[in-house]
């Protein structure tokens, strides 16, 4: 049996999340147990962002699995499954992708692919929700956040290699002129794959589909110890030595590499956006698996 978490503070101010095991005491007042107190609490906040490393269980939710982000408005279920367009797709929430109507501390979830769901909801502070599926015995823990004041940045640097993988290539739009000639330089297209990259020197503006891949190899991406807005990457050729680069997220279409053995700026544009809607394309291969990336202890190299 599920212990019941209490919601302590002010947290939805005069409502409270509920559960079906005992009554909730703020402030020493009682509030009644009720489906509408739940469904208060789930309409809380804008967007409720799914921490995946801090699932508990073995068992699967999949829409959950999927998404960056979920959202409870009125009855209707809303996701942001892409990081590319968060905070645009559908004012911010994502798309629809099911119903929902809410119980004494459940919400029981009609999704349009996945099918019912009946989760318990327990409050776990003021802002964080767990969403509790019995029978895979499984946790989810989100967090909630108002459209205007989320993070979105945080969201493309947690979830970098979600991020890069979105797109079935990107292309490199910019060179500058600042660094020294390096192999690089003739590299037009990099395409992330979830176990390795490819790299082609095809000119610009060449179609994805006569793309001729010449190099590939294996890469990584670290997190940089105290810098929260940086990444490194390193490409780990077949034949060759290896690319090391800080990586930057200039928008949710546009990334650049500063290669610092060079000093050179590159910027590379997504191309071919693989969205993952309410079903299609990416639905059975892209879910977010618990990962860390592997810790570098470097400073940037490129000067803000």
């Amino acid at each position: 049996m599920k212990t019941i978490k209490l919601l302590t503070g002010y947290f939805l101010l005069a409502t409270l999340m509920v559960s079906c095991y005992a009554d909730v005491i703020i402030e020493d007042d009682f509030i009644e147990e009720s489906a509408f107190n739940t469904d208060q609490v789930l309409q809380s906040f804008d967007l409720w962002y799914i921490d995946i490393n801090a699932t508990q269980g073995n068992g699967e939710v999949p829409f959950l699995q999927r998404a960056f982000t979920v959202s409870f408005d009125r009855g209707v279920l809303y996701a942001n499954n892409n990081i590319v367009g968060i905070g645009k797709t559908g004012g911010g929430y994502g798309i629809d992708v099911g119903t929902y109507g809410t119980l004494r501390g459940i919400v029981d979830i009609d999704h349009d692919i996945d099918g019912r769901w009946a989760l318990e909801v327990f409050a776990i502070n003021r802002n964080t929700i767990e969403l509790y599926d019995a029978r895979g015995d499984t946790s989810y823990f989100l967090k909630g956040y108002q459209t205007n004041t989320f993070d979105y940045d945080m969201v493309f640097y947690d979830n970098i290699n979600y991020f890069i993988q979105e797109y079935d290539a990107w292309e490199k739009i910019y060179t500058s002129e600042i660094g020294a000639l390096n192999d690089f330089d003739d590299e037009n297209y990099v395409q992330f794959l979830p176990n390795f990259f490819r790299s082609s020197l095809d000119s610009p503006n060449t179609s994805m589909a006569n793309l001729q891949w010449d190099f590939e190899g294996e890469y990584e991406v670290y997190d940089i110890q105290g810098d929260n807005s940086l990444k490194a990457l390193t490409l780990d050729y077949d034949f060759f030595g290896d690319d090391y680069f800080e990586l930057y997220v200039i928008n949710d279409s546009t990334i650049e590499l500063y290669h610092p053995d060079s000093a050179t700026t590159y910027e590379f544009r997504g191309r071919g956006y693989q969205e993952y809607l309410k079903s299609g394309k990416g639905d059975g291969s892209k879910k977010r698996i618990k990962s860390s990336n592997p810790i570098m202890n470097v400073k940037r190299k490129k000067v803000k």
